[in-house]
């Protein structure tokens, strides 16, 4: 492969530089030398391999904050690996990675084994964050400082809410102290122990034990006002419902450092989406009402949400083919994370940049990462995808070593054809239906 690829015909999306133009761009070593909307009107350079992008958009590889892998401890679920060839599938350079593993992520030597298998076995990017507190346990807060020199990108017990505020308070205040980030689950353990849904009429008629959107919200409300005493820099993972999204909204019109995400199962399933028992659309937070998913719609378009995320969290079949309130929680999304956000844009609710902008410029300024732009100078982590082109989701067909979608025969619009990392293509579909 040449050391230089211009990229012509393509429409140039980067909301870091509110860029939106027809136009072309050149990368060199990896890194993109030049990008514009009259790049090649003189001609190609000779020795440039060229890639026609046929008038589909090229945009910054997406950045998810929130991937589950089973790497190290249960690789059977998925790998680095694995969770990286879907990740090229979907349009994704960069994942950051969850501290959910066996053992957890919570000493230096295991962050720095994280980044070293990633760099041995995957195709994209992948950012480790590590444990806020030991094992997960909620109870002794890890070594934030020595994380941070390994190579944590960010801190965070999972899809665990810390239930002792005073181990939070304690933890938020360490982590200012290295103006870290720390990325909590927004769920009161109590409220929510041995439920399986949301809370309301469809949860009864199932008879299935349920826990009320105010498990979140009392969560959100806490953990802003321990921002507010602290001054820490806080994420909230993943929000779910309408409280949520005003209390978030209010603490930002505070001016304090809080930022949020949504996956893209809330943004596109509610509580009605689990019919008759369906155990892969059984998540954390459970799919809420009509009325939240439409709120968190409004929560993207209007900006209070900052980043949309897969969520992805690969589950073995035996964990999943149970009983509703036996199976476990989670859904893959690494493949369809692009076009569930895409449906915003075809639905009218926010244009193709902001859509893009949740998954590039958002996510990269949140973790203070170089990414998610086409500038001069940034590597050459791109993505090449046609946002109209119809399909349906078939679950035999991911890239993921699990098939736990909830988007079994959905149809979609928006398809990636292209994925690139450094300016190395690690995953092409030119050519398919």
């Amino acid at each position: 492969m040449s050391a230089r690829t211009a990229f012509r015909n393509a429409r140039l999306i980067d909301p870091a530089a509110k860029l939106d133009a027809a136009g072309g761009l050149l990368v060199e070593d990896g890194i993109i030398r030049d990008v514009g909307a009259n790049l090649f009107k003189d001609g190609v350079p000779g020795d440039a391999r060229i890639v026609d992008c046929g008038g589909h958009v090229l945009a910054p590889g997406l950045i998810d904050m929130r991937v589950f892998t089973g790497e190290p401890g249960s690789e059977h679920r998925e790998t680095l690996e694995s969770a990286s060839n879907a990740a090229a599938a979907g349009g994704v350079t960069t994942m950051v990675v969850m501290p959910n593993t066996d053992p957890v992520i919570d000493e230096p030597s295991l962050v720095d084994f994280i980044r070293r298998r990633a760099a041995a076995t995957a195709q994209v990017r992948v950012l480790p964050m590590a444990a806020l507190t030991k094992h997960l346990a909620g109870e002794v807060m890890t070594e934030i400082g020595l994380l941070l020199e390994a190579g944590a990108v960010a801190f965070t017990d999972g899809d665990r809410s810390l239930a002792n505020a005073r181990v939070l308070r304690r933890a938020l205040s360490y982590a200012a102290t290295f103006d870290a980030l720390v990325v909590g689950h927004a769920e009161d353990p109590f409220l929510s122990d041995g439920t399986a849904m949301n809370e309301g009429e469809y949860a009864t008629r199932l008879g299935v034990p349920a826990a009320p959107t105010l498990a979140e919200t009392i969560i959100v409300e806490r953990d802003i006002r321990l921002v507010e005493l602290t001054g820490a820099r806080y994420h909230f993972g993943q929000i779910s419902c309408r409280a949520s999204l005003d209390a978030i909204a209010a603490a930002k019109a505070r001016g304090l450092p809080v930022t949020c995400g949504v996956s893209a199962h809330h943004l596109s399933l509610n509580e009605l989406d689990v019919g008759a028992y369906l155990t892969f659309r059984k998540v954390k937070p459970p799919l809420r009402s009509e009325a939240d998913r439409a709120a968190m719609v409004e929560g993207v378009a209007s900006g209070v949400i900052d980043v949309i995320v897969s969520s992805h969290d690969p589950q073995a079949a035996d964990t999943k083919r149970q009983t509703f309130g036996e199976a476990a929680f989670g859904a893959v999304g690494l493949e369809t994370l692009l076009p569930a956000a895409l449906a915003l844009y075809h639905n009218g609710h926010a244009d193709l940049s902001q859509v893009l902008n949740t998954l590039t410029a958002a996510p990269a300024r949140i973790l203070g990462i170089d990414g998610g732009t086409l500038k001069k100078g940034a590597a050459a982590d791109l993505v090449l995808f046609d946002p109209d082109r119809p399909f349906v989701v078939d679950a035999d067909a991911l890239h993921s070593r699990a098939k736990n979608t909830p988007f079994e025969e959905r149809r979609f619009e928006g398809r990636v054809l292209q994925t690139f990392v450094q300016g190395r293509c690690v995953f092409n579909a030119r050519g398919t239906a």
